[in-house]
């Protein structure tokens, strides 16, 4: 049975070649070590992930979802400016 009370997160990863990637889990720690180690997201085994930029806190998987569609939808330039406002 799922965990009804699990927080989910939106993040921001700075990948190699200036790229950045956004993405959710409910364990952004362990995600960012499965993206590092090529077992996550097509994009982040060709564009290793260097460091988590920012993270945001959503009450459920859906609010998060939500966000990452706008986060992805924005310029870069936006994406980094949610990042200071996130950082962690």
């Amino acid at each position: 049975m799922p965990n009804l009370n699990q927080v989910w997160a939106l993040y921001l990863l700075e990948c190699e070649n200036g790229y950045l990637y956004a993405g959710i889990s409910n364990d952004v720690e362990r995600r960012f070590i499965q993206h590092q180690k090529g077992k996550g997201a097509k994009f982040t085994r060709i564009n290793r992930p260097l460091k988590i930029l920012g993270v945001e806190r959503f009450a459920n998987r859906s609010e998060a979802s939500i966000a990452e569609f706008a986060l992805k939808k924005i310029s870069k330039s936006k994406k980094l400016l949610w990042a200071e406002r996130n950082r962690l």
